[in-house]
């Protein structure tokens, strides 16, 4: 099909959309300055639209300005790349992965996706993935779909592209084996996002959905949490970044059907992990919707659905490296960035790493001593604690977790990295 661009054979199957009217937001988290103190400058690289709609959570390093982004003809020095990601965080990426398929949704399209994805991975030193212009010696598949059987691919969009190639290529970093499907939905519209989400899930071998995007919550969530932020195949997992305006909860990480993912300041020796400290830019907090409350969240400062669950870098001052020529001009096309948009494929990416999502729910139950595969990170803060819509200080400590790294479990951070 000529809506399809890439080179994995996808299943094409298309499940049935309850119709919604556009929610009416209720609430939202802070705008997050775009420079941190002591930090680098940076941007999110979109805006927020109108109700109905979510952001994705990029942020690009800019220059003096903050507003230009800082670009380069070459690697940008001091960026993460995959030999960083995967030496902190001790993965198997060089032997696992292979079969597995990580499906990305966005909204809106990368039009040079397909060349960018290579060109990335060129740069870091990664094997080729299979593309329709690269049908040899590569190792893995990548295709780019439309949110269901019959849409034809999205118009571009700029913002929303940039997010893309961060996307695609953080899956490269961390599982360069594993097959890639990104499903671009229409608009930023949660019908349609959720519209793509449904998609993903029906096709061969996905094994974990990654969304990087959110906005505030919505008295009508519950019912986008059954028609589309939900999975019922075996061994697949839905990932959602928590958000970049620090303390705040945003949907879909709200959803008690996905793995919220906050985000870390990563800091390490060489190509190893030092230490962690939450992001001040990282969405966590107590869901004003959500009452299911998942075994794995023990703070007791909410009785409900706490985001985050799980975490990983997504500090722009500790960014990671993305190529992309669709944003740039004058063949400046790689960048820095930030946002718990890095946090989100990274953490699907895991999980498919570990053969599925199989593992995952038992991986989160286990009790923080039994757990010798997380970083538990213990410090940092993303903001004041609020409680049932009091401004709380947190002094408190089982309201100081809302917003505070803690020992075992926090909202922030989650059961850690």
């Amino acid at each position: 099909m000529s809506r399809v661009r890439g080179g994995l054979g996808v299943a094409l199957a298309l499940a049935t959309i309850a119709a919604f009217s556009i929610p009416a937001v209720a609430s939202s988290a802070a705008t997050l300055p775009d420079v941190a103190v002591g930090g680098v400058s940076h941007r999110a690289v979109c805006t927020p639209g109108p109700a109905g709609t979510a952001r994705c959570h990029a942020h690009v390093v800019t220059g003096a300005d903050g507003v230009t982004p800082r670009a380069s003809s070459s690697y940008p020095t001091g960026a993460y790349g995959p030999a960083q990601l995967q030496g902190a965080y001790g993965l198997p990426s060089a032997t696992a992965g292979t079969g597995q398929t990580v499906a990305i949704v966005d909204a809106y399209a990368e039009p040079n996706v397909v060349s960018d994805v290579n060109k990335y991975r060129l740069g870091v030193g990664l094997p080729l993935i299979c593309t329709s212009a690269v049908t040899s010696g590569c190792v893995a598949h990548f295709a780019v779909s439309g949110q269901s059987v019959t849409a034809p691919l999205p118009s571009g969009n700029t913002g929303w592209g940039q997010e893309i190639a961060l996307d695609v290529e953080m899956v490269s970093a961390i599982c360069p084996k594993c097959n890639i499907l990104l499903v671009e939905a229409n608009s930023s519209y949660y019908s349609d996002l959720g519209a793509a989400v449904n998609y993903a899930k029906g096709q061969a071998n996905v094994v974990a959905i990654s969304n990087s995007y959110g906005g505030g919550e919505f008295s009508a969530e519950t019912s986008y949490d059954s028609a589309y932020y939900n999975t019922s195949v075996a061994n697949q997992v839905i990932t959602v970044s928590s958000g970049d305006s620090g303390y705040g909860v945003e949907y879909p990480a709200a959803s008690r059907n996905v793995i919220a993912v906050g985000g870390t300041s990563l800091y390490l020796s060489g190509n190893n992990w030092s230490s962690e400290t939450t992001w001040i830019g990282a969405g966590s907090g107590c869901s004003a919707y959500e009452t299911a409350k998942p075994t794995w969240q023990k703070d007791t400062g909410c009785s409900r659905r706490t985001v985050a669950d799980v975490s990983a870098d997504a500090d722009p001052n500790t960014g990671v490296a993305v190529y992309d020529s669709y944003g740039s001009s004058g063949g400046a096309n790689w960048y820095q960035f930030g946002g718990t948009s890095v946090a989100s494929p990274i953490i699907a990416s895991v999980y498919a790493l570990g053969s599925g999502g199989s593992a995952h729910y038992t991986y989160l139950h286990r009790s923080y001593t039994t757990a010798p595969n997380m970083y538990d990170v213990t410090s940092g803060s993303n903001g004041r604690c609020t409680v049932g819509g009091n401004p709380h200080k947190v002094s408190s400590s089982s309201a100081a977790s809302l917003c505070t790294a803690v020992a075992g479990y926090d909202g922030p951070t989650g059961l850690g990295t």
